[in-house]
């Protein structure tokens, strides 16, 4: 019974994170790590602030990756990961700590790119430390850049 818990957990994050073709801090970051987005609109950006701030938030996405890391641990080596689970992980950890970003995540053999804006230069330097708080996470490339602030018109 203890290990067909962790087997069905296990499916299940599996075809969650299949499901999810890009990993995306919000539905308007860039689609792709070759380029660096648009300016986020203040609304947008203050509305994906309000959801990933939320403390019910927080803990349901850190208990994703807790539940990610589980199910490779009961797998075998936990330094080695999926692309995909590296993604979804990482894209989660931006998405909690850096919640008005726009950023797009794309990984491939341990190797990280995140690309997109992120409002402020402290944001910015926060990529890398976060993205390497993963396990499996081996380098990270920052495409990303600092958006200038939307004008008020």
């Amino acid at each position: 019974m203890k290990k067909i818990i962790p087997l069905l957990l296990g499916g299940f994050l599996l075809v969650s994170t299949a499901a999810c073709n890009n990993a995306k801090t919000t539905s308007d970051a860039p689609n792709s790590t070759d380029t660096n987005g648009q300016v986020p609109k203040a609304q947008d950006a203050k509305t994906a602030q309000n959801d990933a701030t939320s403390d019910v938030r927080k803990k349901q996405m850190e208990s994703d990756i807790r539940a990610r890391e589980q199910r490779n641990d009961a797998g075998g080596d936990q330094m080695k990961r999926a692309d995909g689970d590296l993604e979804s992980e990482v894209r989660t950890k931006l998405e909690a700590n850096i919640p008005n970003g726009k950023l797009t995540v794309n990984a491939k053999n341990g190797d990280v790119t995140v690309a997109g804006t992120v409002p402020v230069q402290a944001q910015l330097a926060k990529i890398e430390p976060l993205s390497k708080q993963i396990k499996g996470v081996k380098n990270v490339a920052v495409k990303a850049t600092v958006a200038a602030p939307a004008e008020k018109k």
